[in-house]
């Protein structure tokens, strides 16, 4: 089976499904996993390019189970209530689909590109499953043992977890330790993965285990996933975000998406300019050494001063960096993912997130875009 990812003309990926990756009641963790699209295409496991980019630095694995993930979040692909439209093993989740592949197959690979030194770090996702604890002890100690000089970030399910669970996960060797708690307030989490959507999770659990990963990991090694267009204004999810900075951690942001068969496909995506307000204010708290308490707000909740001087805003700005994907650091510089999530957001006809350094035409795009001219930033 083939596909090309969406694209306007240009030619960004070509995959398909081998017949070992075709579903069957054997394929469960931790014997197998799956993983990205440009995940298994760095790896060779399928075929394709990404749009200017050499795919991913990040490889990021997904325990699996026939049975599925067991939550119902509104905007998520690999929701629950898909059961009856679409196998989970074929389910997309942040736009791309996530193919399946023996985890022996998956290390020997690896360790067969070391020397090329493609990978700077490996994530392990977990879902609502109530073998996903434990599987995920074994996916960790399996890679710390064997691949010991890539380190691991552990995208967690805090719904089934316990301040002990963090413990053992460091022990056997995770690096970091990351909390999706995609909706910021508690009142856009309970209506997109709590109760109302007869989903378990709980906006308090979520930010108890934000605060057991600060304990426990320590400054700079834990963060947390917020994304930006489900409903919240500028100021409430960049108070989340200096909130998040004060207790040491990091802000991985997504720019929301209507993913196709999620409860929320028909929700629109988020709007241009206000992304890249958030995306600059996110990474001026982060990394620029700003503050939320001095930045200004409108009355509909939009940045309208960044709290830093306007010279060294512009070149902030100009250096792209704020617009590159936030995510777990890689090892050559702290300010840029390692995890670069090649199109995870938006199509490569107009990037949202840029998973490569971007070009003096790429910013010019992104201050058009902050201006609130909602054009395209891809095809460059």
């Amino acid at each position: 089976m083939s596909a090309v990812l969406e694209n306007n003309d240009v030619q960004t990926v070509n995959f398909y499904r081998p017949n070992y990756h075709i579903k069957t009641p054997e394929m469960r963790s931790p014997e197998y996993i799956q993983m990205s699209t440009a995940a298994a295409i760095t790896l060779g496991l399928i075929p394709g390019n990404m749009h200017r980019t050499a795919c991913t630095n990040c490889l990021n694995l997904l325990v699996t189970y026939p049975e599925g993930c067991r939550a119902n979040c509104t905007y998520c692909g690999l929701a629950r209530h898909r059961e009856e439209t679409r196998d989970y093993a074929d389910r997309n989740f942040i736009r791309v689909d996530w193919p399946t592949a023996k985890y022996d197959e998956v290390i020997e690979r690896v360790k067969a590109s070391t020397d090329k030194g493609q990978f700077q770090r490996m994530c392990i996702s977990m879902i609502t499953h109530p073998n996903s604890d434990a599987d995920t002890f074994v996916l960790l100690k399996r890679w710390t043992d064997e691949l010991p000089h890539i380190p691991v970030s552990i995208l967690s399910n805090p719904t089934t977890m316990e301040r002990e669970d963090l413990v053992k996960l460091k022990e056997l060797g995770a690096d970091i330790f990351t909390v999706a708690l995609d909706a910021v307030t508690p009142e856009i989490f309970e209506r997109t993965r709590g109760k109302t959507v007869d989903s378990p999770h709980r906006y308090s659990k979520y930010w108890q285990a934000i605060e057991w990963a600060a304990e426990i990991y320590g400054p700079e090694k834990f963060g947390a996933h917020l994304i930006c267009g489900m409903g919240e204004t500028e100021q409430e999810i960049l108070e989340v975000c200096q909130k998040i900075k004060d207790l040491g951690g990091h802000n991985h942001m997504f720019a929301f998406f209507p993913e196709q068969g999620s409860m929320m496909e028909d929700w629109p995506a988020c709007d241009r300019a206000q992304w890249r307000r958030v995306q600059l204010a996110r990474f001026i708290i982060d990394y620029a050494g700003g503050h939320f308490s001095n930045m200004q707000f409108n009355d509909k909740g939009q940045v309208i001063e960044f709290g830093m001087p306007e010279d060294e805003l512009a070149e902030l700005i100009n250096s792209g960096k704020p617009f590159q994907t936030s995510g777990c650091p890689g090892k050559d510089d702290e300010e840029v993912s390692a995890c670069n999530r090649p199109y995870g957001d938006s199509s490569p006809s107009d990037i949202l997130s840029f998973p490569f350094a971007l070009k003096k035409i790429d910013v010019d795009n992104v201050k058009r875009q902050m201006a609130g001219e909602d054009i395209g930033a891809g095809l460059l």
